[in-house]
């Protein structure tokens, strides 16, 4: 299950929405060893693309220095589907790297009427896809 508190629920959802039509994406730090998402982090889609994202690399080597230094793991690794469900894609499953993390999607399809809002967590590991609760909460 993902915990995750209102506040950074909203910063999540805001950026999806503020990206639109592009695919936004980003991360939620949190301390080391904990699951414990804290920190947001959002990203720039270096692919500038309604169907695909891609961390800018110099943006992702600075993020995982800036983890270390701080003695974080990236708890949430985020970002939108702008025109379909918020369903991980096979590309999606390929890049996910990080066996530890949430994997949350954001279907923003909702802004152009094609489709609901969605806000969905997932567990990828090994092309494994299995979906969790998302509960959100005021405060840890």
């Amino acid at each position: 299950m993902l915990n995750l508190t209102q506040a950074l629920y909203d910063q999540i959802v805001a950026h999806a929405r503020a990206d639109h039509p592009d695919e936004a994406c980003g991360v939620v730090a949190g301390p080391a060893g904990t699951d414990r998402p804290e920190r947001f982090v959002p990203m720039l889609n270096a692919a500038r693309s309604p169907t695909f994202y891609e961390f800018d690399s110099k943006d992702l080597l600075k993020l995982y220095r800036e983890l270390d230094d701080r003695d974080e793991d990236p708890v949430v690794v985020y970002h939108s589907h702008t025109a379909t469900e918020a369903y991980p894609s096979r590309t999606d499953v390929t890049y996910a790297n990080e066996p530890g993390a949430h994997y949350v999607l954001v279907s923003t399809a909702d802004a152009d009427g094609l489709g609901e809002f969605q806000f969905r967590s997932y567990r990828i590991v090994d092309g494994v896809i299995t979906e969790e609760e998302v509960r959100v909460v005021e405060a840890y």
